[in-house]
Formats: structure tokens, sequence, C-alpha cells
């Protein structure tokens, strides 16, 4: 992945939706300027990955930054019901970081037992300000 994001310019908005069976979890230390306080579960090895990667190119993780119910941050539920993560993640240049008004799941038809209908899976908000004005 490192390859493609470095094709980005710096300069520009870069918007970066995986799904990477990365959970990064509710705690931030040593990433609190990449990863917020509010996800979900803790951080496994993917994680880990996502967060030294999303670092590495200062992008920040948006499902984590802003304070949800449970029901909008899950975007896996095991097939039983019982467990549900944050895998799907929208990341965005850090400098950018305070045009993202709202990252959240929303419930959507099942595709698989276990996966949420892509289409309605993440609503994603960004201000746009028209600097000339």
């Amino acid at each position: 992945m490192q390859p493609i994001i470095e094709k980005c310019q710096t300069k520009d908005l870069t918007i970066l939706m995986v799904d990477l069976n990365s959970k990064v979890g509710i705690d931030n230390t040593g990433y609190e300027d990449i990863v917020g306080r509010h996800g979900l579960g803790e951080r496994n090895k993917n994680g880990e990955r996502f967060a030294n990667l999303c670092s590495f190119n200062k992008l920040v993780i948006g499902g984590t930054i802003s304070p949800h119910k449970h029901i909008h941050k899950a975007t896996w539920i095991s097939p039983d019901h019982t467990t549900e993560n944050q895998i799907v993640h929208i990341c965005i240049n850090k400098k950018f970081r305070r045009t993202m008004e709202d990252v959240r799941t929303r419930r959507g038809a099942d595709i698989a037992p276990d996966l949420r209908d892509t289409d309605k899976l993440n609503e994603f908000k960004i201000a746009l300000n028209n600097r000339f004005q």
C-alpha cells in the first residue's frame, strides 16, 4: 500500500478507505495524533501495522475521532452476532483533519453472513470551504 500512497502529492487531499482486518482499538498510546480515543475493541497486529503506516504518511484514522454509539462504529459482525469489530477504516491527511466532520457506519443489508452492505457501510462527511470567496 505504501507505493500507492507515495504517488499522492502531500499538498493534495488524500482519502484512503481500506479493509485490512486491522483493529486499531481504543488505546491510542503512541499514536495520539493519528488514532482517536473512540475506536472499537483492542489493537491487533494488522492494526499496529496500519497505525504505523498512517503515522509514517501523516494520515488520520477517521472512524476513531468522533464519539458514536457502538452500532455506528462496528463494520464487521460475527455470524452469531456476539462479536463486533471496526476493521474498515477511512483515513485523511493530517493537515486536512479539521475538514473531516463525521465518519460512522450505517446499518445496511447483509451481503455476507459477517459483512455489511458496502454501499451503506460508511458515511463520511467533509466540510469544504471556498477560500476564494
